[in-house]
């Protein structure tokens, strides 16, 4: 209480990334994305600072204010540029300003700030889980999953893929099966076009140096930081290093869990024996008995998402 009372810190964040850039036909590792994260960041982050600072005008500041950074007129975006040169060695993120920061700046020099802290980025899983996005600033896992709740278990599809898949006539028995047969994946589905292929590919299909860029280009505008998990198939471990050391390089203040592909599979008991599909990827196995569309952001507060 004396702690949260002296310094106000708060943490606004977000979550359902991967909701809004299939909704914007992106896909997740390519440079628009990134940009797309860099833009939407810097303005949450214009508007949590100066928010805090009016708050500031008409309570008053934290009470530990004086000496802090926001007191030294150093912003989010300044810290990174300190670092560079403290290190002398550049990040290569672009610090390109897209908002006039000028007004915000002058702002909390004059009347200074509410709250020691404005923004972090949390993990959301549980809460998106309930409101039916995808959890915080993460790729989906899969495009096929399980979900169990006390009347059983169900098979959930991604419902932005069918809906791309419905207007060109490819959401039929025949996708599905193959979507079982591969566990969500579609880089093995060649009806499916390239262009939704690459839009729809899942976290361990992406290479996770862009999970570090998107965190990279989001950073610069929090003054916290956020809950960056790394997914990798990869089972080298400088491959992995290498990882790390890029976060690093590009001035990740923090990472969260590593998560790597499970070795373990399990027989799929409801296809056709008697199809067969090339190039099965090697990924973890789930069995498959009933198939369940969800509506868009909807699910049910006592759901749980069993992912194999």
């Amino acid at each position: 209480e004396t702690s949260n009372l002296r310094h106000r810190p708060v943490g606004l964040g977000i979550m359902g990334l991967q909701d809004t850039l299939y909704a914007t036909d992106m896909s997740f590792d390519t440079d628009e994305a990134v940009a797309f994260s860099d833009e939407t960041m810097e303005f949450i982050s214009y508007h949590a600072i100066l928010a805090s600072s009016m708050l500031a005008k008409e309570k008053g500041t934290y009470s530990s204010y004086k000496g802090s950074k926001w007191d030294r007129n150093i912003f989010p975006i300044d810290s990174l540029k300190l670092m560079e040169e403290e290190r002398g060695i550049p990040t290569d993120v672009d610090m390109i300003s897209r908002m006039d920061w000028t007004p915000v700046r002058e702002h909390v020099k004059k009347y200074g700030m509410r709250n020691s802290n404005c923004m972090a980025i949390a993990p959301t899983a549980t809460i998106a889980n309930i409101s039916g996005s995808l959890p915080s600033i993460e790729p989906i896992y899969k495009n096929l999953y399980v979900k169990s709740n006390f009347s059983g278990e169900f098979t959930v599809v991604n419902q932005y893929l069918i809906q791309d898949l419905r207007p060109l006539g490819l959401w039929n028995s025949n996708i599905t099966e193959k979507l079982k047969y591969f566990d969500g994946s579609l880089k093995n589905i060649r009806e499916i076009p390239e262009h939704l292929r690459n839009k729809y590919k899942e976290v361990f299909e992406i290479d996770p140096i862009w999970i570090i860029k998107h965190a990279a280009y989001r950073g610069k505008w929090i003054d916290q930081s956020q809950s960056i998990n790394i997914f990798t198939s990869s089972q080298s471990g400088k491959a992995i290093a290498d990882v790390y050391k890029q976060a690093w390089y590009m001035g990740l203040k923090t990472t969260y869990y590593l998560r790597t592909l499970g070795a373990s599979s399990v027989e799929k008991s409801t296809l056709d024996i008697n199809k067969i599909y090339d190039n099965t990827p090697e990924v973890a196995k789930v069995e498959i008995d009933t198939l369940v569309v969800p509506k868009p952001a909807f699910a049910t507060a006592s759901a749980t998402a069993a992912v194999a």
